[in-house]
């Protein structure tokens, strides 16, 4: 009898289960992401009865010139992402689009539009802009979590990031926590990427503003994860499926790339694909380990190449652990001196101007100066946590000699950074904002500030 009782049960589940997805065929999204001047990416996800799935887009000011673009893909699996690129757009124009599946437009409670980037250069001045960033979004799902108090927080963060006017969203990794029952598969992975994604609390903020993303060790894999993780390789697929960046890596190695905006490049660093054990020995007769590699020798040649070539006011450096903390017993670049000595011997010989870095994981917010004899200082801006458990600094880091007063914020909170005035005079601010929208902290740097000293008296 409990054999039978058992086998009804199940049926019932799976009839439910399925009539549940056929009233929701969309089961995330959709939201835009890397957005050019005449080019743009739309993304979402779909559930498993879906055998269709198209875009129609028009300007906002002449709905009539309405264009529609099929997915070519494959459909009809256990997880189905779905990115379509949209072409010979206008640039400096809005564009509004539906979701179209089965030939059926979806009904949404939110707006989903997009506007290209304006051609300025060489016709306006440079404009200013934001963009909202941060890191660790945990989202709980009791059978799967550890016991005790649930670690993730109150995600309501989101409805205030979609509140915000900004121009995009950079996600400084952690963007979802895998667990035990996620990371020991393939299948694991795929599971809470499309999990996390498709929480309801994000979907008016994904769609507001276009979104890239780096990734850390928890939606790379386990904790601390680095290149010696079986799946690495099937776990960069997945990111690439769930996120909009222009490119990832290359040669199929890892998900570095760049996004520029006015007159700011941003580069997107990969610290978890190449990146050695931490166990790993820092020195070896008193000199740095070469085999400890952060980001790579590869990856460290394109950033350093990319610097050289970039013309951008503000060069942001991003990536998933801190950089210039030497109070962080944590993970940090400074424990990786071979590529950290090579970097910023790099920066010195070469006068690069303009250079800070943008990093998330502490699940606290500070920025961190790092003064360089007879060169500009280097600065360290963290943003953490989202939703993840808020942790408090201690021991030695308490009165961080190296951390820019009033700037260490221990709670949930995101960042607006802004960039304003006029050219040869732009100033970024950072503005720590918390859960309802209350600003945490402050901090502001003029371009002037981040040039080497001699580049100032000239000017």
């Amino acid at each position: 009898m409990k054999q039978l009782f058992s086998v009804i049960s199940f049926l019932c589940f799976s009839f439910m289960f399925c009539v549940a997805q056929q009233k929701n065929p969309l089961i995330s999204g959709p939201w835009a992401g890397n957005v050019e001047l005449r080019n743009a990416m739309i993304w979402f996800e779909v559930n498993p009865s879906v055998k269709k799935a198209s875009v129609k887009y028009f300007p906002v000011s002449n709905t009539a010139d309405t264009k529609t673009i099929t997915f070519k893909g494959d459909l009809q699996k256990d997880f189905n992402p779905v990115k379509l690129e949209l072409n010979n757009l206008e640039f400096g124009t809005t564009y509004i689009y539906e979701i179209w599946l089965d030939g059926k437009k979806i009904a949404l409670s939110f707006e989903t539009k997009f506007t290209t980037k304006d051609l300025w250069q060489y016709r306006k001045p440079v404009p200013d802009f934001s963009f909202l960033t941060g890191s660790c979004a945990y989202f709980n799902e009791s059978k799967f979590d550890r016991p005790g108090k649930p670690y993730g927080g109150d995600s309501s963060i989101f409805e205030t990031m979609a509140k915000t006017l900004a121009d995009f969203h950079v996600w400084l990794g952690d963007n979802w926590y895998t667990r035990e029952v996620d990371y020991n598969s393939v299948w694991g992975l795929n599971y809470r990427a499309s999990h996390d994604r498709s929480q309801k609390v994000i979907q008016e903020f994904m769609a507001k503003m276009p979104q890239y993303a780096i990734w850390d060790d928890h939606d790379f894999g386990p904790n601390d994860a680095g290149r010696s993780y079986i799946f690495k390789d099937e776990s960069r697929n997945i990111f690439k499926n769930y996120t909009l960046n222009p490119s990832y890596g290359e040669d199929g190695k890892g998900i570095y790339t760049k996004v520029s905006y006015a007159d700011v490049d941003l580069f997107l660093m990969d610290d978890r694909f190449f990146r050695s054990e931490s166990e790993l020995l820092d020195s070896i007769n008193g000199q740095p380990n070469p085999e400890k590699t952060y980001w790579g020798p590869v990856q460290l040649t394109w950033l350093k190449n990319a610097l050289l070539y970039s013309k951008a006011t503000f060069k942001i450096i991003v990536t998933g652990s801190q950089t210039l903390n030497p109070m962080n017993k944590y993970e940090c670049m400074q424990h990786y001196p071979y590529e950290y000595n090579q970097l910023l011997e790099f920066l010195s010989n070469q006068k690069i101007n303009g250079v800070l870095f943008l990093t998330g994981d502490r699940h606290h917010s500070e920025i961190i100066k790092m003064p360089r004899e007879k060169l500009y200082p280097l600065y360290d801006i963290t943003v953490s946590p989202y939703t993840s458990g808020v942790s408090k600094v201690s021991g030695e880091e308490l009165n961080n000699p190296f951390r820019e007063p009033n700037t260490l914020v221990e709670a949930q909170n995101f960042a607006k950074i802004s960039f304003a005035g006029a050219k040869k005079d732009r100033i970024l601010k950072v503005e720590f904002i918390g859960i309802k929208g209350e600003k945490l902290g402050e901090w502001t740097v003029s371009e002037n500030a981040l040039k080497q000293p001699a580049a100032v008296d000239k000017k």
